[in-house]
């Protein structure tokens, strides 16, 4: 066989979503990424998103100490952990085009060092205000590292792996979403609330200074793809002219705003209906994370037996099933079961749009997935709002309704996307 048709056959075999889109040049001539990136880089961009996701929640527990160590309300000391969310969801942007331009592992192992700086000086704090820019800071920097660990992986690791892969990365995340509130609150009470930010500072520190050294011992993971051209600015909008990109992104809102919009009362519900404690509620959420770890364990088989449209389509019935649950549930058992289908489920959706979403713009992937971050966070900034009232004033089952019907039909719409794109992919090279 000739060398240009053994190089036609690996084409015809390569998954259609190396490119972008089927119909730009520029997209089909981006470089395949590699089939395999360090086991340890992914377990430090791991523990890094542990420490970013942790962060997130931490200071939810901490509001009463904090309102009497600077002698204010417990609603005026909340202003500390809007700055750091406020910060987080917006300059994601900032990071993504300068991830791309600089380098994503050297600027995830900065951002590292930077939060861990901010932590210092949260728990160095002497008034509130003091600790508000501490925690903006801190969501300043902390934002570049799960956005730019996902577009690392999709620069690292070929498109045929990559799912497994960042399932496998989403166990610092899971982790650290599952724990944050835990953790805070039981460090905060048992040694005090500056003894919080100690710790998170110590967890960033580790990891950036590991990230470090691993680069050092491995120059190739820490290089600088080709620049894309034009400002960071002119970086978003290129993707955001890109349909599937725009898919991609539109769906990826809708499902935080569904979900999250939902699964945000799950608390409130098991309150209000089975007279659950606040102890039992924070076994809740942390029964969403099993079901988020079932995922992750399995999450090759899956890939393997299911591909995407199958984890896209069965993650968007679980849920459907999952909700259905909970509205129905006539005990909180039942609710609690549903909550595990609901972890599963929903990993099974989300992992399937983030391994889309690094494919989005291979050339400027931290662009694409800066993009998908913060479309995710306005997803659930917008969605929580509109289901508070409806909540308020009937109870949280309608609103589990909504997410049971809306998230299976949104899985089903993606899925016949990919499929879509499939065939037009195949008919381009053809």
């Amino acid at each position: 066989m000739s060398s240009h048709h053994k190089s036609l056959l690996l084409q015809a075999k390569r998954p259609f979503f190396y490119a972008t889109d089927p119909l730009s040049p520029r997209a089909m001539s981006a470089p395949a990424a590699p089939t395999a990136a360090p086991p340890l880089a992914i377990v430090l961009l791991s523990v890094s998103a542990f420490a970013a996701a942790a962060n997130m929640r931490v200071i939810d527990p901490l509001l009463v100490q904090l309102s009497a160590s600077f002698a204010v309300t417990v609603g005026d000391a909340s202003i500390a952990a809007t700055a750091f969310l406020f910060a987080n969801g917006v300059f994601v942007l900032v990071h993504g085009p300068f991830g791309d331009r600089y380098g994503k592992m050297p600027v995830v192992a900065l951002a590292c060092i930077g939060a861990a700086v901010c932590c210092v000086l949260g728990a160095l704090s002497t008034s509130l205000n003091m600790l508000t820019l501490a925690r903006f800071l801190t969501g300043v920097t902390s934002s570049a590292i799960i956005p730019l660990a996902i577009a690392w992986v999709g620069d690292n690791v070929s498109y045929e792996r990559r799912q497994a892969t960042l399932a496998r990365f989403l166990t610092g995340q899971t982790l650290g979403l599952m724990t944050g509130s835990a953790l805070g609150g039981a460090i905060g009470d048992w040694l005090g609330w500056r003894s919080v930010f100690w710790v998170l500072a110590v967890i960033y520190i580790l990891a950036g200074a590991a990230l470090f050294a691993v680069m050092r011992a491995r120059p190739e993971i820490a290089r600088r793809p080709e620049r894309s051209q034009g400002s960071m600015v002119g970086q978003m909008l290129r993707v955001l002219r890109r349909p599937w990109a725009l898919t991609v992104i539109i769906v990826v809102a809708l499902e935080g705003g569904f979900f999250w919009g939902a699964f945000t009362f799950v608390g409130a519900d098991l309150h209000q209906r089975f007279g659950l404690g606040f102890a039992a509620i924070g076994l809740a959420v942390a029964a969403f994370g099993v079901g988020g770890f079932l995922y992750v364990m399995v999450a090759h088989h899956l890939v393997r037996l299911l591909g995407e449209r199958g984890l896209c389509t069965w993650g968007g019935l679980g849920l459907g099933v999952a909700f259905a649950g909970m509205a129905l549930a006539p005990s909180a058992e039942v609710e609690f079961a549903a909550i595990v289908v609901a972890g599963v489920s929903f990993y099974m959706l989300h992992n399937t749009l983030q391994t889309n979403g690094t494919q989005m713009a291979p050339e400027a992937r931290g662009a694409g997935m800066a993009l998908f971050a913060l479309c995710l966070f306005i997803g659930q900034a917008i969605g929580v709002p509109i289901a508070a009232p409806i909540v308020d004033r009937w109870g949280a089952p309608p609103i589990f309704w909504a997410a049971a019907i809306f998230l299976p039909l949104l899985a089903l719409w993606f899925s016949a996307a990919l499929r879509r794109r499939s065939q037009l992919a195949g008919e381009t090279r053809n």
